[in-house]
This record gives structure tokens, sequence and C-alpha cells, in this order.
């Protein structure tokens, strides 16, 4: 059975960083099978794909929101996939998730096939 598993959340001022982590084990499960995918979630609003990658062609994207200031990587070593997220915003605040996407290669921030989620992780950007 896969797990996702997020960490790395937590309160922070606005301007200031974080960085998640988007652990993933289980039998038989191999990064480069699937493009992992950080979604996020404020109250009140509609889930929304921020920014995603896959480990077998390094292609990533990301919504233009976050874009300059969030950055996805990965270490394939440790089944794990990073979001960095720089120069943060009020408006970042949300329960953030990763999920994946079973694909040969590339990476879509909307219209995927989830077939594994991980529980979330709040980030909260606040003075």
């Amino acid at each position: 059975q896969v797990q996702l598993v997020e960490s790395g959340g937590g309160l922070v001022q606005p301007g200031g960083s974080l960085r998640l982590s988007c652990a993933a084990s289980g039998s038989g499960f191999t990064l480069d099978d699937y493009a992992i995918v950080w979604f996020r979630q404020a109250p009140g609003k509609q889930r929304e794909g921020v920014s995603c990658l896959h480990s077998s062609d390094g292609s990533t994207s990301y919504i233009k929101d976050v874009k300059g200031r969030f950055t996805i990587s990965r270490d394939s070593a440790k089944n794990t996939v990073y979001l960095q997220m720089n120069n943060l915003k009020r408006e970042d605040t949300a329960v953030y998730a990763c999920a994946a996407d079973r694909r040969p290669s590339g990476c879509l921030v909307r219209g995927g096939r989830y077939a594994y989620w991980g529980q979330g992780t709040q980030v909260t950007v606040s003075s």
C-alpha cells in the first residue's frame, strides 16, 4: 500500500519561507512512475493544484500565483518531493497536500488522475 506523508507546514510571517516535503512509501512505489502534484485548499475555497513535477523527465509546472516564489524538487533516493515556498503571502494560507498521478512523463497541475493522496499539512501566513 502506497502512502504519501506531508510535513513542513507551520506558521510563518509574510515574506517568510517554508519547505514542504511529500514522502512516498509503499511496496513497489517508484517516484519515476508518477507525477507528484501539490494542491492547496484555503477555507471556503476550492482545492487548486499549485505545482507538479515528474521525476522521469524533470518536467515541472507552476500556477501563475506562485511562479517565481515556489520551487518544486525531488530526491529520488528518498522518494520525496519538496515544495520550497519563499516570499509567502497571506493568501498562501491553506492546507497543502500532495497527490500522485501515474503517468510515464510530464505533469499537470489539474486534470490528472490521482491514485494516492497525502493527509495534508497546514500552512498559515500571518503576522
